[in-house]
Parts: structure tokens; sequence; C-alpha cells
């Protein structure tokens, strides 16, 4: 990794500027490839501050198959056993307006101190696989790799040849079966 003069630079002016990859310096990149200060700010940015959408609350559809309950899917009457239809329609508000109050109720009071736990568990859980699983996990597989070098040579050395001489003794085994009756 050497510095070079870039086109039209004297070699005083070289001499006196700091020391500069062709690809950039790694703090301020002179080059398009290397130049991602303001997108990686921007981005950074965007994280903490992006707008959320209120209108579709699972994009990514992780609910789909758990909390979906509708009056329908709990209260059901057969046909010939109905009853009022002024019964049926305050039970359906009830249900609905009760399941969409208390839920609300619920996060208010619950959602916010479950919210801050679940981002602390995570930021642990992140931490700890950063800085603790991943290196140990990388660690072993150094370690095991000369340990697996050590025992294959040990099995090539001493296994191999004694398999392929029992091997080329019980090969000459025929066996035939026949059924009687």
């Amino acid at each position: 990794m050497t510095g070079g003069l870039k086109d039209g630079e004297k070699e005083e002016e070289c001499l006196h500027s700091p020391f500069i990859r062709k690809q950039g310096n790694i703090y301020k990149p002179n080059n398009k490839d290397m130049d991602n200060d303001s997108m990686n700010e921007k981005t950074l940015d965007d994280i903490h501050t992006k707008e959320i959408d209120l209108v579709n609350r699972d994009p990514k559809r992780i609910n789909d198959d758990v909390v979906k309950i509708d009056f329908e899917d709990i209260i059901a009457e057969p046909p010939g056993v109905y009853s009022f239809d002024g019964v049926w329609k305050a039970s359906f508000t009830t249900f609905t307006v009760t399941k969409y109050w208390v839920y609300r109720l619920l996060t208010a009071l619950v959602g916010i101190p479950l919210a801050l736990i679940w981002g602390i568990f995570f930021a642990i859980l992140s931490f700890l696989h950063i800085w603790a699983v991943v290196p140990c996990v990388k660690s072993y597989l150094i370690e095991i790799h000369c340990v697996s070098r050590v025992y294959s040579i040990c099995i090539h050395t001493f296994c191999d040849p004694l398999f392929e001489a029992m091997g080329k003794c019980l090969s000459s085994i025929r066996i035939s079966a026949t059924k009687e009756v």
C-alpha cells in the first residue's frame, strides 16, 4: 500500500500532504467507491428516525397465523338454533368493541414497558452474539482444525492400512442364499 502522486500534483506538495492510499484515506475517502459518509450518516439517521407505517403495522406478516380472531371465529350459531337478531348484533358489537378497547388499554399500560424490556433483551442478545458467541465459535473452529488434521493423519496412518488388509482378506468370501421348501 503505497501512496502516489495524484494527477497534476508536484513532488513537493506530496511531501507535506497526508498519506493517502489509491483507494483513499480510511477516514476521508477520495473516490466514489469509498465515499459513503453521507449515505451512511443518512442511513443511521433513517434507522432511528424513520417513519413508521400506521396503516400496515405487520408488513412482514409475522402474526398472520396467530391473532386473527373475529367474532365469527369464536361464536357461531348453527342452523335451527338462532338467537334474536338484536341479540346477535349486540353480541357482535359487544365482542368487537370489548376486544378492541381492552387491547388498546393493555397496549397503553403494558406495551411501552414491554417494548423497553424487549429492546434491552435484544440489545443484550445482539451484544452477546457479536462479542461472545461468534468469536468463541471462530476460536473453536481454528483450534479444532488443528486437532482434525492430527486426527486425520493418525487415521490415514494406522487405520487405512488395517482396513485395506481386512478388505482384501475378506473380499474372497461369497455368500449365497437359497430358499428350501
